[in-house]
């Protein structure tokens, strides 16, 4: 897993709160969202009035927390000045091993000058030590920072430069970091180094002349496979991905090829021709492929691995549309897509278990123009829960939430503990609803330091920005928590912050995000009912970030920042072990039904055809989970009702009702598709069971495809032209790729690309007083990283299958 933050020291916060909730490019109406989100100045008495957590008058103290707390609060100071960057990564799971990397750069024409410094902790940040020397002083590249295997096996590998030669050099680790070895590299690199995900000791990567090169003894020797490559990504069963085209320009979409080789290189089969992206998620292969008709293109499934290819049904996409895969599971896909125009908004579609045949789910979903943006959010503390936002008619945006994989959505109850102003309550109660700030959020410069934070070893547990009303609350969103997946909320902390789950949901932490030093965090042993606050020093920091353990399971949290004179990186790591004196027993965890809305209906808690009823801590037991707790829970089957059903092909549900109506485009026409080859015809009643529902019995709506012998291929595959072919190791791209890439270099000073991983992703958090990013949760079941590095020289995270060649 990759997650990158960066903090600009200066000014941030300030303007920040002085920006619209807006994009002029994605609303004609942009009066109305003006009105909806506009500027508010903020007194400095309100911002004082948001320090503290709520309901402190009903909190039950937590005895001797300030002496066990500051026994336990350590204090490092890093040699590097602010004016560098400072990347961290955590190296196994439960080891202790952090790497902290230094780096100062400064771009000079064609070269980049800087140094990098190295620190080892192996108690959770608490000690550093300095281990420059184990890496020979080189400058580490900043892009590329540390790269984490996946499997928790300490492997470890950090890029740098050798000015002396102008060559690459791999820092290699196999024992978490403790030693290193070097490797030059026979070429420059481009992107950061991909561990296969079912041998973390072969590694890709792709360099800065478009060549592919292979190394199956973590980076000890390297053997170029493949040249023009654009995007590549390891499949399952070590199978690799990757488009190509011979004409050196990674962006003429449409003319590309996806390759794929199932013996590291050796061989290669093109199992797709004129694509215009692909992606890989779940146990799906997409692809975008150009149809010949004028500029559009259509999305092509495999579920086989690229050996077959079926159209999916829907909408074709034109150059001006996009479409974006928003969710990946086992069962099925979540899809968006683009309507016509620059209208911000579009529709989710959901498919069927083969991934072919998608239904509406949901209309007027907002997302920016550029298709890299939206509120989705994938809720993985509760199954089948997902959130977003849409754009009502009358231009208010609004969070709605599924809790049955998209076959129905529901706005937001709003938090008893919450109100909305009074002429927001009286004259226009539809905006007095609970909003949830996420992706979206961030793009268009609200004060929102972080996305909605779940955890599967939290059932039901949720954190989130959020606002209730009009303008105030939406350029100052609080802080809300739901302990039952959703379903209800709770105003937590007023105003923005930083926040964290830790012991497996037994502890949350936060702190204030403000341009002010601080010296105050706030912690809940109740799943945020109630906070206290320790002031972890006497001299405050200004606060770049929070970073914990990935998994949730430590009771270690380390703050990051610098003193008032600007001019070193401070860690400050808080051990919460011994604010909770005991381990829980059994008397501490109290059976709960998740999706619980009428306890009194025998139905109640079914949800994709089961109920789910978990053992989980009592709120009023503040106790220690410890790093093996495990989730424990009960499953009971239900029978089938209407709920356990999406709205099949040509159907969709109307607000409000539980009903699916047929489609008025789709009335009197026959619902035929190309299915393996032949046509298809489906006869629906309007139902098909949701993708992984497990139901039994009860209603059961009548649904036939019937196979009408007909012959069918998609053209836009061109089948006939699919070969196998032997690697060819073809001379690099032409000198003007090259080029090109140098005169970038010169004038961006660094391609920023990210962090690629494989399999699950590893946290690496970056902090930089020259820029501000966060980058947002990976999109469930999806490979982790895209990179656009072409004519941009830049790299930028994809959520999507439709930019930045991705499918």
């Amino acid at each position: 897993m990759v997650l990158v933050f960066c903090v600009l020291a200066l000014g941030l916060f300030s303007s920040a709160l002085g920006s619209d909730y807006q994009d002029g490019e994605n609303f004609t109406d942009m009066n109305r969202l003006r009105r909806e989100f506009g500027r508010q100045s903020l007194e400095k008495s309100d911002l004082s009035k948001r320090s503290a957590g709520l309901n402190e008058q009903t909190c039950t103290f937590v005895p001797a927390a300030e002496s066990a707390l500051q026994d336990d609060t350590h204090t490092f100071t890093f040699r590097v000045r602010t004016m560098g960057s400072l990347s961290l990564a955590w190296v196994g799971d439960g080891s202790g091993v952090l790497l902290v990397l230094t780096t100062f750069q400064v771009p000079l024409f064609m070269m980049r000058y800087g140094q990098s410094n190295l620190y080892r902790s192996e108690d959770y940040g608490k000690t550093f030590e300095e281990v420059t020397h184990l890496i020979n002083h080189t400058f580490i590249q900043t892009e590329f920072g540390i790269a984490i295997s996946p499997d928790h096996s300490g492997k470890v590998i950090l890029t740098g430069g050798v000015s002396e030669t102008g060559r690459f050099r791999l820092f290699r680790s196999q024992d978490f970091g403790l030693t290193f070895v070097p490797t030059d590299l026979p070429f420059q690199p481009l992107i950061q180094m991909l561990y296969n995900p079912g041998d973390c000791n072969t590694l890709l990567t792709i360099s800065v002349t478009l060549d592919l090169w292979l190394s199956k003894d973590f980076g000890a020797t390297w053997r170029k496979i493949h040249d023009s490559v654009c995007l590549v990504r390891w499949g399952p069963k070590n199978k690799i991905y990757f488009t190509t085209n011979y004409n050196g320009s990674c962006n003429d979409k449409g003319t590309l090829e996806l390759r794929k080789s199932a013996d590291y290189g050796r061989s290669f089969v093109t199992v797709a021709k004129r694509v215009f992206s692909f992606v890989l998620g779940g146990r799906f292969v997409f692809a975008s492929i150009m149809t010949g008709v004028g500029t559009e293109r259509q999305i092509h499934v495999s579920t086989d691995e690229g050996e077959a290819w079926n159209v999916a049904q829907l909408p074709a996409v034109s150059h001006e549309q996009f479409y974006s895969i928003l969710a990946v599971n086992q069962d099925m896909v979540f899809m968006h897509v683009d309507d016509p125009g620059d209208s911000g908004v579009g529709t989710i579609y959901v498919s069927g278990d083969r991934g072919i045949v998608f239904s509406k789910s949901l209309e007027r979903h907002l997302h920016t123009t550029t298709g890299s943006d939206t509120d989705f959010s994938a809720i993985t503390s509760l199954r089948g829960v997902y959130m977003t936002s849409v754009l009502t008619e009358d231009g208010i945006v609004e969070t709605v939430i599924t809790f049955d994989q998209g076959a129905k959505w529901q706005t937001l109850r709003r938090p008893l503990n919450s109100r909305c102003d009074t002429e927001t309550s009286t004259n226009r109660p539809n905006r007095c609803r609970l909003h949830i700030h996420a992706s979206y959020s961030t793009t268009m410069k609200m004060n929102v330091p972080m996305l909605p934070l779940s955890q599967p070893n939290a059932v039901g547990l949720i954190l989130a920005h959020g606002s209730v009303g009009d303008v105030e609350s939406a350029l100052l969103p609080d802080v809300y928590v739901s302990d039952d997946g959703g379903y209800s909320w709770l105003l937590a902390l007023r105003g923005p912050h930083h926040y964290a789950i830790l012991d497996s949901g037994g502890l949350l932490v936060a702190v204030e995000h403000t341009n002010s030093p601080v010296n105050q965090i706030k912690f809940s042993t109740d799943e945020g009912q109630c906070w206290h606050t320790y002031n972890f020093t006497s001299d405050p920091l200004h606060f770049s970030g929070m970073d914990s353990e990935p998994g949730s399971r430590s009771m270690n949290v380390s703050l990051w920042g610098y003193r008032n004179d600007f001019s070193k990186w401070v860690v400050i790591t808080i051990d919460f072990r011994k604010l909770l004196t005991r381990d829980c027993t059994e008397g501490d965890y109290v059976q709960w039904l998740a999706h619980s809305a009428d306890p009194s209906g025998s139905n109640d808690g079914c949800v994709l055809g089961y109920k789910e009823t978990f053992l989980r801590p009592r709120k009023a037991s503040v106790c220690w989970n410890g790093r093996d707790y495990a989730v424990t829970k009960k499953l009971s089957p239900c029978p089938c009702t209407l709920d356990d059903y999406h709205c099949d092909f040509g159907y969709y549900r109307p607000e409000n009702s539980s009903e699916c109506v047929e489609q008025e485009e789709m009335r009197d026409r026959p619902l035929e598709f190309c299915l393996n080859g032949t046509t298809e015809q489906l006869q629906t009643s309007g139902y098909r069971k949701i993708p992984g529902d497990q139901c039994e019995g009860g209603f059961q709506p009548d649904r036939k495809e019937t196979n009408l012998r007909r012959m069918c291929t998609s053209n836009t595959l061109y089948p006939s032209y699919l070969q196998t072919e032997t690697s060819s190791l073809n001379a690099a791209v032409t000198a003007m790729v090259v080029i090109a890439f140098l005169v970038l270099s010169a004038v961006a000073g660094v391609w920023l690309v990210k962090k690629y991983v494989c399999g699950g992703r590893f946290l690496v958090h970056r902090y930089s007083v020259m820029r501000e990013h966060v980058e947002a949760n990976k999109i469930e079941g999806l490979d982790d990283i895209d990179t656009h590095y072409m004519e941009t020289g830049k790299a930028q995270y994809n959520e999507d299958s439709d930019q930045d060649l991705l499918e």
